[in-house]
């Protein structure tokens, strides 16, 4: 953990994991705790700096997220960001009204006077506004330095108190000098120094794992996946071959896929592997079954099962270690946040199986800096930028029931798509993209026969977030390379199509 901390406190913006993204790329580490917080817990951690979020709500509605004044008066530094910036106002008796004509977009933003905030910033620039309530007159004591034609104080300070608000969302790509004016919050008014660097923190984060496991074993669920692989090797330079990593191959990944994850971990780093390859065990639960529901269901209890079984044989009393990341802990509501889901990466441990505690190295990091972590720790660069792949694996990409032939046919057809776009230079700009086996037959002409064989689809899909997604517009001669390899070197497929649905209305996934 870095020395020192910037909190971002969540009034309920989607945009509050990206502030603090932005903030640790600015060498500063940030956490993110809810409105919720005590004072007492903020007051206790010695923070350099606080950010308001941006939230949904009018700071006038009884049940929007309030907090208390006496925030503003701790002496720590603090940022106001869209609501956040409403907030302070309201809560130090400015006024806030709701806007004759609502900005969201693109705006022109005029510095009007000198701020720290400000420093280096141009008098004119873009900034990415979306709000519908604006900060009519400013409370006593603040100064306005920045105004668009719509709003008359985009941004506000009260330098004596190192207090700014600012109406526009500074943590967006699309606000020009955003992450200058972080850079200026951060270092010209909290006075941080900069010590939020990942190869301190695969230091700092070896010797802790040293100290706390000492002479015990430990065990981790390897996925295959970024973060699992990225906890493995971390803890493999802490431990060697004290860890134990169980991986559970169900037959239900891409091609050579498990091999691949074998031959890494085994190779490259000290540890004990022990691989469980159960494909035919998860076929036999499977067959007759086509709802996707039911499927989904059926692969995750028997990887349970699987799973834990294994992992029976291997506790001994030491420690068991998840892939769990930052985003994961805010999701599931662990400790600081609100409950949104319960995530893969955190299971629950059956009752009979006993470990002296449980490890998360990963803990504090975003996926981004995940990767950073592993590129360091030498894992190969397709495993670290390894894209998302739901845990059922193929198991949702086989619409219909899932037969050994299916798998085949999807893993070479999966494979083949793969390769063209790598080759094509595409791969770098998609977000994900991958062959779907819809549970349809088709008739063709292969030679002078008749056929009536499988359809791949193949799907591609750019995006920041996955909330939303749009199709990938692929250039027609590396479709034609695609559906041309496809035809001719997978067996039983005589048609290809593409997926052109964005999300909404679609998902990115078929099941």
């Amino acid at each position: 953990m870095a020395n020192e901390k910037v909190l971002v406190l969540d009034f309920g913006g989607q945009y509050n994991q990206l502030i603090a993204r932005r903030v640790r790329d600015l060498s500063v580490y940030a956490e993110i705790k809810p409105y919720s917080t005590s004072l007492e817990e903020i007051r206790s951690q010695g923070y350099k700096g606080i950010i308001f979020t941006g939230g949904p709500n009018s700071v006038y509605d009884e049940s929007s997220p309030h907090y208390t004044s006496e925030i503003l008066s701790l002496g720590v530094p603090v940022l106001g960001i869209c609501y956040g910036s409403q907030l302070i106002s309201y809560m130090l008796g400015g006024e806030v009204s709701a806007c004759e004509k609502s900005e969201y977009g693109k705006i022109n933003v005029r510095l009007v006077k000198e701020s720290k905030l400000f420093k280096d910033v141009p008098k004119k620039s873009v900034v990415w506004m979306s709000h519908t309530d604006y900060i009519s007159k400013a409370p006593d004591g603040f100064s306005v330095t920045a105004e668009s034609d719509d709003c008359p104080c985009a941004a506000m300070e009260n330098e004596q108190k190192k207090i700014y608000a600012v109406q526009f969302h500074p943590e967006v790509t699309h606000s020009e000098y955003g992450i200058k004016m972080l850079q200026n919050f951060l270092y010209e008014v909290c006075g941080c120094s900069g010590d939020w660097v990942m190869d301190d923190f695969i230091d700092r984060t070896v010797s802790k794992l040293k100290e706390k496991i000492g002479g015990k074993r430990v065990v981790l669920g390897l996925s295959g996946g970024v973060d699992s692989s990225v906890a493995a090797a971390l803890l493999s330079r802490a431990v060697g071959n004290q860890l134990t990593c169980v991986f559970v191959d169900q037959g239900l990944m891409r091609k050579d896929e498990g091999d691949f994850v074998e031959k890494t971990f085994t190779s490259l780093f000290d540890m004990r592997f022990v691989r469980v390859n159960c494909g035919d065990e998860f076929l036999v639960k499977l067959k007759g079954v086509t709802d996707p529901e039911q499927k989904r269901k059926i692969i995750g209890t028997e990887f349970y099962n699987v799973f834990w079984n294994k992992i029976r044989e291997e506790a001994d009393g030491g420690f068991f270690a998840q892939g769990t990341i930052y985003p994961d802990r805010i999701e599931s509501g662990k400790g600081d946040a609100a409950t949104i889901k319960t995530h893969h990466n955190q299971v629950k441990m059956p009752d009979d199986i006993k470990f002296e505690g449980v490890i998360e190295p990963l803990g504090d990091l975003f996926k981004d800096e995940v990767r950073k972590v592993g590129e360091k720790l030498g894992i190969p660069h397709e495993l670290v930028w390894r894209q998302p792949f739901p845990g059922p694996g193929l198991g949702v990409r086989i619409l219909g029931e899932i037969t050994k032939e299916k798998i085949k046919i999807l893993q070479e057809a999966d494979a083949v798509f793969r390769d063209e776009i790598k080759k094509s230079g595409e791969e770098g700009r998609l977000s994900q993209f991958f062959a779907v086996l819809p549970d349809v037959r088709t008739v063709g002409v292969m030679g002078d026969h008749r056929t009536y064989d499988h359809l791949i689809a193949i799907r591609a899909v750019t995006t920041d977030d996955f909330m939303t997604a749009d199709w990938a517009r692929i250039p027609y001669d590396v479709l034609a390379r695609v559906s041309n390899r496809l035809t001719n070197e997978v067996e039983h497929v005589n048609r290809v199509v593409y997926d052109i649905t964005s999300k909404p209305p679609g998902t990115v996934e078929w099941e």
